[in-house]
This record gives C-alpha cells, sequence and structure tokens, in this order.
C-alpha cells in the first residue's frame, strides 16, 4: 500500500524499494539483510505507523539510515482496538493506555492523510520536484474522495441487517465504521494470533442466527480456517479480500485505488446476493 502510495505520488524523481511486497504480511514480516543494505541507502524511509511494523526500528537500527521518516497515519483519527487484552500488549497505546488499530488505510478518507504526509516527506528531502509531488498528490486524492463518496452511498443503499463481513483477522474496522459495515473476525488485530474453538465456534453461531452471506478469505492469510467456517455454515465463500497487502502487478488490486475498488465490488455483490 505504502509502495504504491509513494510511487503514484514521486513518478519518475522516485526510485521505490517496497520492504513487505505484494501479498506480503507485516504483521509477521521478517527483514533480510538485503532489506537493511536498501535501506542503508535510502533517502525517505515511510512507514505506516500505529504500532503495525514492529519488527522496524530493529531493522533501523542494524541498517545505518540516516534519512527521512514519514509516519504515513499521522494525523489520522485513530481506532481504538477493545480485542484480546494480550494481542493489545504488541499495539500502539494512545494517551489513556488504550490500544490502537494500526489499518487505518482502510478508509479512503484516511487514505487522504497519508497521500499529504507522502507529499510532505518526498518535498522534504526532493524540494527540486515539490511541484509535481504536490499536483501528483492532488490527482490522488481527488480519486480517493471520489471513492470515499461513492462507497457511502452504496453501502447505505443496501439494508443495514445485510451489511455484515466475515473476513479471517480484524483488519477492516476502519473500513467497516466510514462505510457502514460490521465485519466478524475469528482472529484478532495482527495474523499472529490464534483462534479459540470458542471463538470459531461463536462466529459460525452468529454466522447461523444473523443469516450473513459475506465470508471472505484474504490475501495475507491462510484460507483454511474461513473454507472451515463456510463449510460449516454452507455459506459459500465470496472471494478474497485484500486487507494488509495489495496484490501482484497482474492480479486485481495492484493499487491502492483497485483494492478499495475490488473489495467494495465483492462485498457489494455477496451482501446483495448477485
Amino acid at each position: 500500500v505504502l509502495g504504491d502510495l509513494v510511487s503514484e505520488v514521486g513518478g519518475d524523481h522516485v526510485s521505490v524499494t517496497t520492504v513487505v511486497g505484494p501479498d506480503g504480511d507485516a504483521h509477521t514480516f521478517e527483514p533480510s539483510p538485503r532489506d537493511a543494505k536498501s535501506l542503508g541507502e535510502a533517502q525517505l524511509l515511510v512507514e505506516n505507523g500505529l504500532g503495525l511494523e514492529h519488527w522496524l526500528q530493529r531493522l533501523v537500527d542494524v541498517s545505518g539510515f540516516k534519512g527521512k521518516t514519514v509516519i504515513a497515519a499521522e494525523g489520522v483519527t485513530p481506532r481504538v482496538w477493545t480485542g484480546d487484552a494480550e494481542e493489545a500488549e504488541e499495539l500502539t497505546k494512545d494517551s489513556s493506555g488504550k490500544a490502537l488499530d494500526p489499518h487505518a488505510w482502510q478508509n479512503a478518507a484516511n487514505g487522504v492523510i497519508y497521500v499529504d504526509n507522502i507529499v510532505a516527506g518526498l518535498t522534504a528531502v526532493d524540494p527540486a520536484h515539490a511541484a509535481d509531488y504536490k499536483a501528483n498528490g492532488a490527482k490522488l486524492t481527488a480519486e480517493l474522495k471520489a471513492i470515499d463518496a461513492r462507497l457511502k452511498q452504496e453501502f447505505a443503499a443496501l439494508p443495514e441487517a445485510r451489511r455484515k463481513v466475515v473476513t479471517t483477522h480484524d483488519a477492516f474496522g476502519y473500513f467497516g465504521a466510514a462505510y457502514g459495515v460490521d465485519f466478524i473476525a475469528p482472529e484478532g488485530i495482527s495474523t499472529e494470533s490464534e483462534p479459540s474453538a470458542a471463538q470459531i465456534a461463536g462466529v459460525i453461531k452468529q454466522i447461523r442466527d444473523e443469516h450473513i452471506q459475506a465470508i471472505f478469505v484474504e490475501n495475507i492469510t491462510d484460507p483454511r480456517l474461513l473454507k472451515q467456517i463456510a463449510d460449516e455454515t454452507g455459506v459459500k465463500i465470496g472471494g478474497e479480500l485484500f486487507s494488509d497487502a495489495l496484490s501482484p502487478p497482474d492480479g486485481p488490486a495492484p493499487t491502492y485505488v483497485k483494492m478499495f475498488e475490488n473489495n467494495a465490488a465483492q462485498m457489494l455483490a455477496a451482501m446483495s446476493g448477485t
């Protein structure tokens, strides 16, 4: 996600190395010596923040990185995570000690904030091309604002009872809050968590009781758990959603904008029964 946004804003003026690539999982990622070398040679580091990349500081330390760092999620209004207490220990806390959800990019309006921060970061290290970064950022911002408005309208057109989706891990809280969708996930906020038998049984019961028709695997997670839940409930898996990473270039979600278009289209189809 971040690699695409930097490439879109930077255009031909930047050379982007994405540490966690397509279909990659930033929760469980382990950096390599090659990643340390790439970072050591960089002028700008763009990270999500909000505790997503818990391994990143170690990589910065060993790489000798001396450039500027941009926290893409800086300025976002973070969502409080109210799930498992043990898992919350790994997350960034607000001033009152409440754990924060790092998946802020799943709201297109937050994507606008990400773009603004990236424009500022690139301008700081390369002021000669500031006008191009500003123009590219403005174009991308217009696309994201249009997507944000369209998704609010499209999901609002469905009955509230149908706006429920089951996914593998709890990555879509920001999407749900922005577009009026209730997401149910057997795993917690990180893919490192393991759901208990009771949690899985609870999700299965909820699907049956509430007649939920939208079940999706994620591109970064093992699909076996969701397939088990689908088999138990008789609900067909609606497809694959892109949560923490984009698809390869030849996939359905190679850019941040296309990620929203792909995910929303699949969810809307499953919810409406088409």
